[in-house]
């Protein structure tokens, strides 16, 4: 079989592996099991292992790249963050159809950057990539949780007690599992941008960009500061703080990936 020929295959399985934690949605009560962490670790060795395999000895600033890193980033902080709390890994079911969709978008969308692949980056470069895919990560799961919130707080109003809302984790879990997620996002945020700073230092561009990726992960930033603000001193919860979340991620999702997604319209 030729090299294109395993590369599509693993692609493939990778996209395949999400299969069994997307149909923990369909579990009344899911529960960190023998199923529950064979359907995670087939998902996480699965995109993990590909993005690897995908990478390599270089580094692609596509789209399709970025997407299949974010993937991965949010798949193995979720299984370890699983590991410690009950409540994310009740969220499972949320997740995995999402991933699931990112990972097939992530593998109709990838095609070499243009200008070709670089060598891997070192140094405040790779302190950078890591922090951000960190933040977005964060981010991602802080929405799913914030979607756990509305959807069983609708369950409950509704006085629904099956369906998906059944095995989600209760309001106030997930509420307090959302602010810790949003609290560290803040702070890996926050290193971040230092190290975007020191990044255009060392480049002799001064303290900080005026692209958009530096102005949406500042206003991000800001949102972040401003529901924790909220929270802790005016009691922020239920579905305003799900809304404040929802800014947040979408302000990541336009920084990181929404601009690859610009530039690969633009052919730039």
């Amino acid at each position: 079989m030729s090299l294109l020929g395993n590369s599509m295959l693993v692609n493939l399985s990778a996209v395949v592996s999400i299969l069994p934690m997307a149909l923990l949605a369909s579990r009344p009560l899911p529960a960190r099991d023998r199923r529950f962490w064979i359907a995670v670790a087939v998902a996480a060795l699965g995109v993990v292992g590909w993005t690897l395999v995908r990478f390599g000895d270089h580094w692609d600033g596509g789209l399709g790249a970025a997407l299949w890193v974010s993937a991965a980033a949010t798949m193995g902080l979720f299984a370890a963050i699983s590991a410690l709390s009950p409540t994310m890994a009740r969220l499972a079911g949320l997740l995995g159809p999402y991933l699931l969709i990112m990972v097939v978008l992530a593998s109709l969308l990838d095609r070499p950057a243009a200008g070709g692949v670089s060598g891997m980056p070192e140094g405040w470069v790779v302190l950078h990539i890591v922090v951000s895919l960190a933040t977005y990560a964060l981010a991602t799961l802080a929405a799913v949780a914030g979607l756990g919130v509305f959807l069983k707080e609708r369950a409950l109003k509704a006085k629904r007690s099956g369906g998906l809302s059944a095995g989600l984790p209760a309001v106030a879990d997930a509420e307090t599992l959302l602010f810790r997620l949003l609290t560290t996002a803040e702070i890996v945020l926050g290193i971040g941008i230092l190290s975007g700073m020191a990044l255009n230092v060392t480049a002799g561009h001064g303290w900080l960009s005026s692209d958009h990726k530096s102005i949406l992960s500042l206003g991000a930033f800001a949102v972040v500061g401003g529901v924790l603000f909220a929270h802790a001193r005016l009691g922020l919860r239920g579905r305003r703080a799900v809304r404040g979340v929802l800014a947040v991620y979408l302000l990541l999702t336009l920084a990181y990936p929404g601009v690859k997604a610009v530039h690969a319209l633009l052919g730039t």
